[in-house]
């Protein structure tokens, strides 16, 4: 007869299966110390015994040479009580009783030279129960035989009562043990299939399914939390990649339609191969500035799969900032800005630091592109470095129009642009890319208000002294 569904399913889940198992280990073991103290207390019993036969056995003897055989046969006639334990059978050499209180020489002792276990009937009646016991034989002159023993009947049956509450008891734990398995593995097998049922529903299209929590915090709960980590950065990758692929259509579709279109120009210009040339030029500007852009987001997609990592060296970072800020100043004043330089010494962090300079010289150009304040024709910026908290901040404020607060975590994603940037040259990837840059490090991005103007800061974890 095949077992329902449900429950054969319980029956083939590893939860039942270790269940299983650990009763299996535990019943051996119980059985195993269950024998032995069962063994060794019946041990203890037995040579209990022996030593009082062996004891008495000894007086007796010692009664027979003091005495001689009338006195034997008192002393044997007066611990030969009816129904007490001792047990006692005296004959001469021709069988015949002389005192005691068995009915016979047990044939089991008979054919045992150095005494055993026999079994006799206490009474005469035919309702008698039969009992157990144990006897020696006492060397005695010759003419004589004396058999001594002890009813072991009330040892019988409490060994035979422990058997049946160790049996009894083995067989209500192996059962509380299955029905426990039983209980694990079908609560196991529950919280397994809720979670096989949102990763279906996340499979079938639904990324905004998450693993439920029991709430319990072992290793099943914990399990699902790495794996609704895990389901969260894979929502925010394809919502990424979906939001670059839309952007590309919107951001690269006009530059290829302009590029077309001036290519176009120039075959029905009349000057010929003058104007030819030309268009070739243009084209081929726009097409650096395409291969630019495709360039930009093939670092990005380097930067967050971790590849760049690996060229990491311990640096400062304060000097970076004063390098990088005299390279940009010659370029601050052909424009006609200023740029000033605040940073810090001794801010040691470990990075690559081919990045770290490209991230600190796409926030400058950022501020020179971005940063005029209204009524100005030139920036006004300035860049630097404060240690705070084991953290390295750079930072780069400018006096321009700023970003409003709703809209400074949109701009750190991939061809986002603001309507009051469109008319500027740009792709929308400088501040991609420096995100990128900082969590690639485990560090972060935060744009602030430089009151009037935009203040962005990298803060990056310092060098472990000694790592």
């Amino acid at each position: 007869m095949a077992l329902p569904e449900p429950l054969s399913k319980v029956f083939r889940s590893a939860a039942f299966r270790l269940a299983s198992l650990g009763l299996a280990a535990f019943l051996v073991v119980a059985a195993s110390v269950a024998g032995l103290l069962f063994w060794q207390t019946n041990a203890v019993l037995s040579d209990q015994v022996l030593a009082t036969l062996k004891a008495e056995a000894a007086a007796l003897e010692n009664e027979a040479k003091t005495n001689g055989v009338p006195g034997l046969i008192e002393a044997v006639k007066q611990r030969s009580i009816p129904e007490g334990p001792g047990l006692y059978f005296l004959a001469d050499l021709r069988g015949m009783k002389l005192a005691g209180n068995l009915n016979r020489l047990p044939p089991e002792i008979a054919e045992l030279p150095q005494g055993g276990v026999f079994r006799y009937e206490r009474g005469a009646g035919p309702s008698d129960a039969e009992h157990l016991g144990v006897a020696i034989p006492v060397p005695l002159e010759a003419g004589l035989r004396l058999i001594i023993g002890r009813d072991v009947e009330e040892q019988r049956l409490f060994a035979s009562r422990m058997k049946r509450i160790f049996l009894g008891g083995f067989g209500v734990l192996t059962l509380a043990s299955l029905l426990g398995g039983l209980a694990i593995g079908r609560a196991v097998l529950k919280r397994i299939e809720t979670m096989s049922a949102a990763s279906r529903s996340i499979m079938a299209g639904d990324l905004s399914r998450r693993i439920p929590l029991a709430g319990s915090g072992d290793e099943l709960d914990e399990l699902a939390q790495s794996f609704n980590a895990m389901l969260e950065r894979i929502e925010q990758l394809m919502s990424g990649m979906k939001e670059v692929s839309d952007n590309i259509a919107h951001d690269l579709k006009t530059p290829l339609n302009r590029l077309r279109n001036r290519a176009e120009a120039a075959l029905r210009d009349p000057r010929g191969t003058e104007a030819h040339r030309e268009g070739l030029e243009r084209t081929i500007e726009q097409a650096d500035e395409l291969i630019t852009t495709f360039n930009a987001l093939l670092l990005i997609a380097r930067l967050e799969a971790g590849a760049a990592q690996e060229n990491s060296t311990t640096f400062d970072a304060g000097e970076l900032v004063r390098d990088m800020g005299e390279l940009y100043q010659p370029v601050a004043e052909e424009s006609g800005a200023t740029l000033s330089i605040s940073a810090e010494a001794n801010a040691p962090i470990t990075a690559n630091k081919q990045l770290i300079s490209q991230a600190v010289a796409n926030l400058i150009d950022n501020a020179l592109k971005y940063g005029v304040a209204a009524g100005k024709t030139a920036a006004d910026i300035s860049i630097g470095l404060n240690v705070v908290d084991r953290t390295a901040e750079i930072w780069v404020a400018d006096h321009g129009m700023g970003i409003n607060a709703a809209d400074r975590e949109r701009v750190l994603k991939r061809f986002v642009r603001l309507e009051e940037s469109r008319t500027l040259p740009g792709t929308g990837l400088g501040l991609s890319l420096v995100a990128a840059v900082a969590r690639l490090h485990k560090g972060s991005v935060r744009l602030e208000d430089n009151e009037p103007g935009l203040r962005i800061v990298v803060a990056l974890p310092l060098a472990i002294a000694g790592g």
